[in-house]
C-alpha cells in the first residue's frame, strides 16, 4: 500500500515536472509592431521669398535632440499632407541624411539660420541609405511628403516661420 502511494506521488511529480517543460516560457520576448503615430509639436508657414505671402501651414513634429534627429520618421508608414517634421540642429552645417528605415518617400528641405530655404533633396526613395547631402549650410531641415515641393512649387530662397507650441 505504501508503495502504491509512493508510485503515485512519482507519477503525479513526473507528469508535472514533464508538463511544464512543455509550457511556453513567461521570458519570451514576443516582438510587435508598433505604428509610431504623429504628434503635434508645432506649426510652420511656408512663405513666398518675393511677396511673404502664405504657401502652406503644417502641423510639425519637432526633432532637436540626438536620439530625435537620429531616428527622424523612420518606421512611420503615413505623413499627412499638412504634416511634416523639423529639425532643429544646435549649430549651421552642412547637413546631409538618408532613408534608413523610412517606409515613405520624402521631400527633405535644407534651411539656414535666417529661415531660407538653401537646398531640396526631393522624393527620397524609401529604404534607400545613399547620403542626400544639402548644397549649403543648414541650421534647421524640413520633411514632408515626397513630390509636395514641385506641387506646392517652393524654391530655394522661399522662407519658414515655425512656433513651438507643445
Amino acid at each position: 500500500m505504501l508503495y502504491k502511494s509512493v508510485y503515485r506521488i512519482a507519477t503525479v511529480v513526473f507528469t508535472l515536472l514533464i508538463a511544464s517543460s512543455c509550457k511556453d516560457d513567461k521570458n519570451t520576448v514576443i516582438k510587435e509592431k508598433v505604428e509610431v503615430s504623429f504628434k503635434k509639436e508645432g506649426i510652420l508657414q511656408l512663405k513666398k521669398a518675393d511677396t511673404d505671402s502664405n504657401i502652406r501651414t503644417l502641423d510639425i513634429e519637432i526633432a532637436d535632440n540626438e536620439y530625435e534627429t537620429q531616428t527622424g520618421l523612420m518606421y512611420r508608414t503615413t505623413l499627412g499632407v499638412n504634416q511634416g517634421m523639423l529639425f532643429i540642429f544646435p549649430d549651421v552645417s552642412y547637413r546631409s541624411f538618408y532613408m534608413k528605415n523610412t517606409k515613405i518617400p520624402l521631400d527633405i528641405i535644407y534651411i539656414s539660420e535666417d529661415k531660407t530655404i538653401v537646398s531640396f533633396q526631393k522624393n527620397a526613395k524609401p529604404l534607400d541609405e545613399s547620403s542626400l547631402p544639402s548644397e549649403a549650410p543648414a541650421k534647421y531641415v524640413l520633411e514632408i511628403n515626397g513630390g509636395l515641393s514641385d506641387e506646392w512649387q517652393l524654391e530655394a530662397g522661399d522662407r519658414i516661420d515655425f512656433e513651438i507650441t507643445q
